[in-house]
């Protein structure tokens, strides 16, 4: 079981892999072309493609995908193929009617949107009128990606996980183009973008259709309200809404006020965000594609112990890797952003101040990605109300935070207030994660297996390990700064490579074996 799991989670890693480092070379383009701190145009792009991305996270990739996949297994275990199609295809006429609807609304009330979304912006003509703009181009992504994540949840639960994870790809594909080719020679180059945006989500959905025709769930969408199924998925989505989606929220919040600060707040915070999603996506977004699927299916074959087995395995490899990917974020944040970024308009003030979000982003990625592990577990088992209180006690830590800290210091003009608001999202996030854990032990739902006392030892002194080497090796921002681009990649190439090894080869010197990860029969806590 945990093999194939293991199988289907790197062909998923190594697809999303190959989008995020997509997605790093547009952000260099865009880094490269519109800088940081030196002009309005990347803020209000930014803000501009977050607001139908958040939907997106919170409809498609959030509450949407949360509770289609288990019921779709549900409903595979119960009904047939045949039950199956008609589910997905009134799904997904259902989901493209409603987010029709939301999409409408959303261009016509772009102003709006935008005077919510980013309130800073209202004293600065330029940045509010290109964000208006922009937006009007961008919202239709919510509805085009929305159907795009049905798809690849169906694709994902047939086993054809490559397909969804590569997907991505074209996104990053047509915005580089766009960036590289198209926008520098235009007259509007902020439509442009946003056009590619657009363009990207039709391209995105485009793909997957062929690859759901194979699998006979190709079906023209047709209303299905009243449909047992869909309406089961609509109870399930509303309270789940929330609770899949504080990270986002928390994030949002981090974009309002940071409108209020200099401009280059949002940029700074978006590309310490992108660094950090980078990981993220790679391992914790990969994990978690394949574990919804697996444990709605243990669920709906009433198998308690193996739903438990796959759920601690999980678990066992998110601690192993999401930890180092957290040090290794945090010790090499200065050298990664002047890397991948300092080029063009991004200069080295937006080195620094980038720093300062990545590094408190950093630290709470490992809870960013136990969220993405533990929330399904309440997903496939089709509770979704429990995250949602849990969320929202989370989402009330970060709040505070912002009043408490972040605000003071943004008034008293301290340097760098945005980092307080990356701070907070990660405070956030991690109180987000020891509360599911918590309710999970506490409902019997998850009990650890044996073992974890030795894994969490030796993880945590491979990390000591691989810290210190980081940390020595990577040496004054100064010195970064002054290298040519060529001696930038060399050195952190070599830094990553060396750190992996050292955090590597100490797990092995501590006698972690493969079978380690599996665990044993759950039942023996920690």
């Amino acid at each position: 079981m945990s093999r194939h799991l293991l199988k289907a989670t790197s062909v998923v890693g190594f697809n999303t892999l190959l989008s995020r480092v997509l997605g790093l070379v547009r952000d260099v383009a865009f880094a490269g072309f519109l800088g940081a701190g030196g002009g309005p145009l990347m803020d209000a792009f930014l803000v501009a493609f977050k607001i139908p991305n958040f939907l997106r996270r919170l409809f498609a990739e959030g509450s949407f995908s949360q509770a289609f996949v288990p019921v779709l297994a549900e409903w595979k275990a119960k009904h047939g193929e045949a039950a199956t199609a008609e589910l997905v295809e009134r799904t997904a006429g259902t989901l493209a009617g409603v987010l029709g609807l939301v999409t409408l609304i959303g261009v016509v009330a772009a102003p709006l949107l935008i005077l919510i979304s980013a309130p800073g912006f209202q004293s600065d003509g330029t940045r509010y009128e290109l964000a208006v703009a922009m937006l009007r181009w961008t919202f239709p992504y919510l509805l085009f990606i929305s159907l795009t994540a049905l798809a690849g949840s169906v694709l994902n639960l047939y086993g054809r996980f490559a397909v969804p994870a590569f997907t991505p790809v074209f996104l990053n594909l047509v915005n580089i183009a766009t960036v590289v080719w198209i926008a520098p020679g235009s007259e509007r180059p902020e439509l442009v973008l946003a056009a590619g945006v657009f363009v990207a989500g039709l391209v995105q959905l485009a793909f997957q259709l062929p690859f759901l025709r194979q699998i006979g769930m190709l079906r023209w969408p047709r209303w299905g309200w009243d449909h047992p199924g869909v309406r089961r998925i609509m109870s399930l989505m509303l309270p789940s809404l929330f609770g899949s989606s504080v990270t986002q929220i928390s994030l949002l919040l981090d974009t309002i006020l940071a409108s209020l600060m200099v401009v280059g707040s949002v940029s700074w915070l978006y590309y310490a965000d992108r660094l950090m999603e980078f990981p993220l996506g790679v391992f914790g977004i990969a994990l978690a594609t394949v574990v919804l699927p697996a444990l709605s299916q243990r669920h709906a074959e009433a198998s308690p112990v193996e739903f438990q087995k796959t759920l601690d395995w999980a678990l066992r490899l998110t601690f192993v890797f999401g930890t180092a990917a957290s040090v290794g974020l945090f010790v090499l944040a200065t050298p990664m952003l002047a890397t991948l970024f300092r080029y063009g308009a991004f200069d080295d003030n937006d080195v620094r101040m980038a720093a300062y979000a990545l590094m408190p982003y950093a630290i709470g990625m490992f809870g960013f990605t136990l969220v993405k592990i533990l929330a399904p577990a309440f997903f496939a088992r089709q509770d979704t109300r429990t995250p949602v209180r849990i969320g929202l006690t989370a989402l009330a830590v970060t709040v505070a935070f912002n009043l408490a800290v972040v605000l003071p210091w943004t008034m008293a003009e301290g340097i760098a207030p945005h980092a307080g608001l990356a701070a907070a999202t990660s405070l956030g996030a991690l109180c987000n994660a020891a509360l599911l854990y918590r309710s999970l032990v506490a409902s019997g739902a998850y009990r650890p297996s044996a073992g974890w006392p030795a894994l969490l030892l030796r993880v945590l002194l491979a990390n000591a390990a691989m810290a210190a080497v980081l940390w020595t090796g990577a040496g004054e921002l100064a010195m970064w700064l002054e290298w040519s681009a060529t001696t930038r990649i060399l050195h952190l190439a070599g830094l990553i490579a060396v750190g992996a090894a050292v955090y590597l080869v100490a797990l092995w010197l501590m006698g972690l074996r493969q079978g380690d990860l599996r665990g044993q029969t759950p039942g023996a806590t920690v």
